[in-house]
């Protein structure tokens, strides 16, 4: 049993970016659910389905590549709160990734959202992860 589930979503993303894999597999949880489909809202993947085994219920993610030489769309994934150092930042303080290209997922008391989401409804919170 993995401890910190999202550390554990981002970097089979990057494995799998890397290794240039059409899906990558994770394990469901609420969290996961919510930080892939912003992934899909940014357009960072394709899509993302749910499949059950039995007990068991798994994330199918879509990478999306670009040009003929598939190109990963996702440059970079980094964690920022980890569960040993959790990081918070008020709505002022909220960091642009990459002047604005990138995206900053904030976990707030009304739900995951992006960045310029947080920015706009005045949110702060738990900043999760950057993606560019």
């Amino acid at each position: 049993m993995v401890n910190d589930t999202i550390a554990d979503m981002l970097t089979r993303i990057r494995n799998a970016n890397i290794a240039r894999h059409q899906i990558v597999q994770i394990p469901v949880t609420k969290m996961t659910r919510n930080i892939a489909a912003i992934f899909q809202e940014e357009g960072f993947v394709e899509n993302y389905e749910i499949i059950s085994e039995g007990l068991k219920s798994y994330l199918l993610i879509s990478l999306k590549y670009k040009g003929n030489k598939r190109q990963p769309v996702i440059t970079a994934l980094k964690r920022i709160s980890k569960p040993g150092l959790r990081v918070y930042a008020n709505h002022k303080e909220i960091p642009r990734v990459l002047g604005g290209l990138g995206v900053a997922i904030i976990s707030t008391s009304q739900g995951l959202m992006t960045d310029r989401k947080a920015r706009h409804k005045g949110l702060g919170g738990e900043i999760i992860c950057y993606i560019w």
